[in-house]
């Protein structure tokens, strides 16, 4: 089925947001100090992440996409303001001097992942609060909204979001984290991984068992649907009107960072432009399904979804 124009489709994205850096070098021999390898750094690389990454994600698919988040005024934050035009992605972050913006630092040696340090700090109360009057604004001028939730901080305030949002008649996504899904209560959609949704429900021992507690928790919190991704297992969708499994895209796993941001921007412009709920978390699992195949923070296009 050909996709709707995506381009009139509007998705504003909330969060904790980050700058994903990466050093790219030569491994050849062991450090003599201690058993590590020795990277020698040829280049480095700066990419959006966390909500950055899922706003970038919808921009890359041709919606327009705006991002409200709480970043220093440092050089980080500067680069990720630059980062954010050169990806036609509109900006709403708050600069913040008591704060400083988030870092990953992944250094690859031999394309693969030898070790990431990360650089973080929990947003001021005060640049919050701003952030929730600036959120509160912007609802009118957006279609769906998605809440990227890293568990740094950014979105202490999510259960006013959804509210607020709820209120003004927009669908709300969001991505959680943390051992205590209540705060959510009230999404339109929620979209956890199996480790995630672990840590809240419990371990299960059959499908009938795991469909009894996604059924049960997306009840209780009051949500239209709940996604699972299941990594190599697909994807299944929990609703009133049952359950539905998409499997998974068979491709190699190059790299899984950043998928969860490629399946829940997909699926936020996919129910923007108008699309049945089952469709749009098919194109989701395609995108999932691409992007792992990537390596680090990555985008899906629009032809690629389609071809």
């Amino acid at each position: 089925m050909k996709l709707p124009a995506l381009n009139t489709t509007r998705i504003l994205v909330a969060g904790d947001v980050m700058l994903d850096r990466y050093w790219f070098g030569d491994v050849n021999r062991i450090s003599p100090e201690a058993p590590v390898p020795v990277v020698h750094v040829a280049k480095s690389e700066e990419r959006l992440g966390g909500a950055a990454n899922v706003a970038r994600n919808v921009s890359a698919l041709g919606a327009y996409a705006g991002l409200l988040g709480v970043v220093g005024q440092d050089e980080a934050g500067d680069a990720i303001a630059r980062l954010l035009d050169e990806s036609a992605i509109h900006n709403y972050l708050q600069r913040d001097v008591a704060t400083a913006t988030i870092i990953k630092l992944r250094v690859i040696g031999r394309q693969q992942q030898l070790l990431r340090i990360d650089f973080e700090q929990a947003p001021a109360d005060g640049a919050l609060r701003d952030k929730l009057a600036r959120f509160d604004t912007l609802l009118c001028d957006y279609d769906v909204v998605v809440l990227s939730d890293y568990a740094k901080g950014g979105l202490v305030n999510v259960a006013a979001m959804i509210q607020l949002a709820r209120q003004a008649g927009k669908m709300v996504l969001v991505d959680p984290k943390g051992e205590d899904f209540t705060c959510y209560a009230g999404a339109s959609i929620l979209t956890p991984n199996k480790t995630e949704f672990r840590a809240i429900v419990g371990a299960w021992h059959s499908e009938a068992e795991l469909t009894a507690k996604a059924q049960q928790l997306r009840t209780s919190l009051q949500l239209e649907a709940l996604l699972l991704t299941r990594s190599e297992e697909g994807m299944t969708l929990y609703s009133a009107q049952g359950v539905s499994h998409v499997p998974a895209v068979t491709r190699e796993v190059y790299d899984v960072s950043g998928a969860g941001d490629t399946v829940i921007a997909t699926l936020a412009v996919m129910l923007g432009a108008g699309l049945p709920l089952e469709q749009a978390v098919s194109y989701a699992n395609r995108a999932g399904g691409i992007v792992v195949g990537k390596l680090g923070t990555a985008t899906v296009s629009l032809d690629e979804l389609q071809d």
